[in-house]
């Protein structure tokens, strides 16, 4: 029985190193950059971000609906 335990342990830390491995190989660039990156992307897109430019109010699924009033 304990045979069978001790398999199991060795099985799990060879998969533990195995992810391990991959995690290491992963190509990986400073936070400074990514957040550089990630500034020049937001302001590059900023004109067509309908939360900050708004949306038609033609296109606007959402608008509120219009009242209808019969005089």
């Amino acid at each position: 029985m304990s045979n069978n335990n001790s398999n199991t342990n060795l099985s799990v830390a060879h998969r533990a190193v195995k992810q391990l491995r991959v995690e290491a190989s992963v190509r990986r660039i400073p936070v400074s950059q990514a957040a550089t990156d990630l500034k020049n992307f937001c302001m590059q897109n900023a004109q067509k971000d309908p939360l900050l430019m708004g949306v038609p109010s033609g296109d606007n699924p959402f608008r509120p609906p219009k009242s209808c009033g019969l005089l």
